[in-house]
């Protein structure tokens, strides 16, 4: 997709709008992804603890704020899609200690508006390759948190789990036994892309994936301060039973991990 950051920014902000309402149904608050590979050890590497000012960026539904807020963490919850916002709100009870806020993480300004008293902790779930342009984000966070307070994030893995790898299933005659191997094709990997894809089958509207190599992901990070302190690559178990299809993430392709966990500290 040919378009520049503002272009891609908008159309992104669209697609979510449009899709908002069909996410929030089939996500709800959690599915295997969640439940398995990315609450686990974000609560381990956050260890969050009551009391705690917590920023949750690109919020989506709000599933990570309301796991938070039951553990007794404060969360300020933002997303740059108001319908997002909409269905967050309408999920949350006013009872817990969440603010949701519309927000645009491309806009540094924006997020600075934030500052005040800094938040403990923050964290970004399944969101930086929905962002066009993570340059702001990285730019002012380590503004917004005290020293040491650390930014846990999940991406899906760039090398096994993006809009240029393709999932095979080939069949052989080995001595007279048919043997099925699972196995990923991947056709690109360095190179910045961006291209449309579908985060959930049947949504809406595609919305705009914007691939970076791990280099470029953490270089960003590094580049204005940050330190990496934790990197886990999260697999289904080869036991694993809550996926139907052969070729969807699951027990199939244990070997391969469709997302990383990672834990940043600001210097």
């Amino acid at each position: 997709a040919n378009l520049d950051p503002a272009q891609a920014n908008a159309a992104t902000r669209a697609a979510w709008d449009a899709n908002a309402r069909y996410w929030d149904e089939h996500m709800g608050e959690g599915n295997a992804f969640v439940e398995t590979l990315i609450w686990p050890p974000t609560l381990r590497l956050l260890a969050p603890q009551p009391g705690r000012r917590i920023l949750d960026i690109a919020c989506g539904n709000g599933l990570y704020a309301r796991k938070l807020a039951a553990l007794g963490a404060h969360v300020l919850a933002f997303d740059f899609s108001p319908q997002m916002i909409e269905q967050a709100q309408a999920r949350s009870s006013p009872d817990q200690p969440i603010e949701y806020r519309a927000l645009d993480v491309t806009n540094e300004a924006a997020l600075l508006s934030l500052a005040g008293a800094p938040f403990d902790a923050a964290i970004c779930q399944m969101a930086l390759f929905d962002i066009a342009d993570i340059e702001p984000l990285m730019t002012a966070l380590p503004r917004l948190l005290r020293p040491g307070a650390p930014f846990v994030c999940s991406i899906v893995h760039p090398c096994f789990n993006s809009i240029h790898v393709t999932h095979v299933a080939e069949r052989e005659d080995r001595g007279g036994e048919l043997i099925t191997t699972y196995s990923l094709k991947v056709q690109a990997y360095m190179t910045p892309s961006t291209e449309p894809g579908a985060a959930l089958a049947g949504q809406p509207e595609p919305h705009l994936y914007f691939h970076r190599s791990l280099s470029d992901l953490l270089g960003a990070a590094f580049r204005h301060g940050f330190m990496l302190d934790a990197f886990e690559e999260r697999a289904f178990p080869a036991d694993d039973t809550t996926g139907s299809n052969p070729l969807s993430w699951g027990a199939t392709y244990s070997e391969f991990p469709p997302v990383i966990v990672m834990r940043l500290l600001p210097r």
